[in-house]
C-alpha cells in the first residue's frame, strides 16, 4: 500500500488531544512501520466562547477547519467526538472508522447531590445543550440553567468557583481523561437520553483516498457502526442539528437492534419519546422509521423553537 505516515488533524483542547493520540496509537499498534503525527488546530468553535453554539453556527463549527485540513492535504485524517459531527457530511468526506463506543451517558457534576433529585430547589445547573436543558426541565422544572460554554477545564472550573451548584456533561470524556471521580450521578437516559454518537470517537477523511480508508480498516468497531447509523438517520431525517433538542441511543441486544429517540420544547413542557426495535442490518431504515413517528406526534414545531430558542 506504501503509506508510510498519516497527520491527524485534531483540536487542540485536552480531550480531543486525547482522542487524537489514542486513536494514533492504535494505528501505531496495527500497522507497526507506519508514523503518526498529531496537528492541532484552533477551529471557530473554540474561540468563540462569549456566545452559544447555536448563535454562531452549531457544533459542526467544531470540524470546519479540520476538514478544510484534510481537503488541502495538510492532514490525512480528523479525529472527532460523533456527537460534534452533523449527520450529513460535506460532499467528499466519510467516517472512515468508528472506535468502541464509551460510555453513552450524561453524568452530573457537582459538590454535594448525588442524584438530581437532591439539587436544592432553584439551583444552578450549567449546560448550552438545548438536549440537556430540555430533559433537565422536563424533570426539574425548577432549575435555572445557565449557559456553558468552553473546555472541559474551564467548566470544571466554573463550578468548583462556585457560579453554578452543578453541571452536566458526557461521562466519556470526563472517564477519559481521568475525572471520573468528578461524577455524583450517571444520569440514566431515561432522564437524560444522550446525543446522537454521544460517546463514540470517529476518523474522518476524503472519500477518494482508498490507502487512508484501508489503514483506518483496523480501528473499525462494528457494533459501534450499526447503532451511530440508526443514531445518525434518526436525527439527518429529523432535519435537526446538533444544537436541537434531539436525542438518541441505540443498543444492540440478543434479540437485535434498539433504538430510542427524543424530540423535546427547549423548556422541557413537551417531551416526545419512543423507541423502535429492528435487525441490525436494518440500522438506517429503524432510524428513519422512529423519526418519522415523532414527526407524526409532533415534532416538527418543537424543532421548530428549537431554532428560535
Amino acid at each position: 500500500m506504501n503509506v508510510t505516515s498519516l497527520r491527524i488533524a485534531t483540536r487542540k483542547s485536552q480531550l480531543a488531544l486525547w482522542q487524537a493520540e489514542h486513536v494514533a496509537r492504535g494505528l501505531r499498534e496495527a500497522h507497526a512501520a507506519l508514523g503518526v503525527e498529531l496537528v492541532p488546530m484552533s477551529t471557530k468553535g473554540d474561540l468563540i466562547l462569549d456566545r452559544s453554539l447555536a448563535a454562531i453556527g452549531g457544533k459542526g463549527l467544531f470540524i470546519k477547519e479540520l476538514e478544510t485540513a484534510l481537503q488541502s492535504g495538510d492532514a490525512e485524517i480528523a479525529v472527532h467526538s460523533m456527537k460534534d459531527v452533523p449527520a450529513e457530511l460535506p460532499d467528499g468526506f466519510v467516517i472512515g472508522a468508528v472506535l468502541p463506543r464509551a460510555d453513552a451517558r450524561d453524568a452530573l457534576v457537582c459538590p454535594r447531590a448525588v442524584r438530581l433529585e437532591d439539587l436544592p430547589p432553584g439551583a444552578r445547573v450549567g449546560t448550552s445543550s438545548l438536549r440537556r436543558q430540555a430533559q433537565l426541565l422536563a424533570a426539574r422544572p425548577d432549575l435555572r440553567i445557565e449557559p456553558l460554554r468552553g473546555n472541559l477545564n474551564t467548566r470544571l472550573r466554573r463550578l468548583d468557583e462556585g457560579e453554578l451548584d452543578a453541571i452536566v456533561l458526557a461521562c466519556a470524556g470526563l472517564v477519559r481523561l481521568g475525572w471520573e471521580a468528578r461524577i455524583a450521578a450517571h444520569l440514566s437516559t431515561r432522564i437524560s437520553l444522550p446525543a446522537v454518537g454521544q460517546g463514540v470517537i470517529g476518523v474522518e477523511c476524503r472519500s477518494d483516498d482508498p490507502k487512508t480508508r484501508a489503514l483506518l480498516a483496523a480501528l473499525e468497531h462494528a457494533p459501534t457502526r450499526i447503532a451511530l447509523t440508526a443514531e445518525r438517520a434518526f436525527s439527518q431525517r429529523l432535519g435537526g442539528s446538533c444544537q436541537s433538542p434531539v436525542g438518541a441511543h441505540a443498543t444492540l441486544t440478543a434479540d437485535g437492534l434498539r433504538l430510542e429517540g427524543l424530540v423535546a420544547a427547549p423548556d422541557g413542557t413537551r417531551v416526545l419519546r419512543d423507541a423502535i426495535d429492528g435487525a441490525p442490518h436494518d440500522a438506517a431504515a429503524l432510524g428513519v422509521r422512529l423519526a418519522e413517528r415523532l414527526l407524526a406526534a409532533g415534532a416538527a414545531p418543537l424543532l421548530e423553537r428549537s431554532h428560535q430558542a
